[in-house]
């Protein structure tokens, strides 16, 4: 009988971070050390980019593993402040998953693009996109004659604090949200599915800002 040779979820994970970082650069939306990337390993581990990488030139020690409580499972690894706010999306998806109430969540992406930064710098606790049919990319749409409220939560650096004011929102979010003068958070069941939506959400604030330069 032939040896069937499993694949190494660690590697995996880390080669979809790599490759999504890349994605990521290639389109503007993580530059210097700006973002980070992570992917949740089937034990319950987060695969994570190591603070002050850039992510457009990720190697493999470039990703670490935490813990869901955003602990650095190897001594020595520091994770990027945000960790937090990843970690808070895969718990609340641990927490309601089961009873159908909420997305499963495998990735996360965390991005910082011109549009979704001058966007949110604008009045308002939410940027409002309506009649797109690029809509449909997020989770429950199912046609462009719809509004998705993408919410906007002020910065900062208290990542902790942030964290609790993001709490009440989870589970209606369906394409993610910005933090003030900073970027977006984006989410999905898979890598793949996670970068399709990051990239629908950017090209719909790319088209929000173009309509705003339009508008008399």
């Amino acid at each position: 009988m032939d040896h069937v040779t499993m694949p190494d979820p660690w590697a995996g994970a880390v080669q979809d971070i790599i490759a999504a970082g890349r994605r990521m650069d290639r389109f503007g939306w993580v530059p210097a050390t700006a973002g980070n990337i992570s992917r949740r390993l089937p034990d319950g581990r987060i695969a994570i980019t190591r603070s002050g990488g850039h992510k457009g030139h990720l190697a493999e020690d470039g990703v670490i593993a935490v813990t869901l409580d955003g602990q650095a499972v190897r001594a020595g690894d520091r994770p990027s402040a945000e960790t937090l706010l990843h970690c808070q999306l895969y718990a609340h998806s641990d927490a309601y998953s089961p009873e159908g109430r909420a997305e499963e969540i495998g990735a996360v992406l965390h991005g910082h693009s011109v549009a979704a930064t001058v966007l949110s710098m604008l009045p308002g606790e939410a940027i409002l996109l309506t009649g797109y049919e690029v809509l449909k990319v997020f989770a429950g749409q199912d046609t462009h004659d719809t509004t998705v409220r993408v919410p906007v939560f002020d910065n900062d650096q208290d990542i902790a604090r942030l964290s609790r004011v993001v709490a009440p929102h989870l589970g209606a979010m369906p394409a993610g949200y910005v933090i003030r003068g900073h970027g977006v958070y984006v989410w999905g069941r898979t890598m793949d599915v996670a970068l399709a939506r990051l990239e629908g959400l950017e090209f719909l604030l790319a088209c929000e800002l173009e309509r705003r330069k339009l508008a008399p």
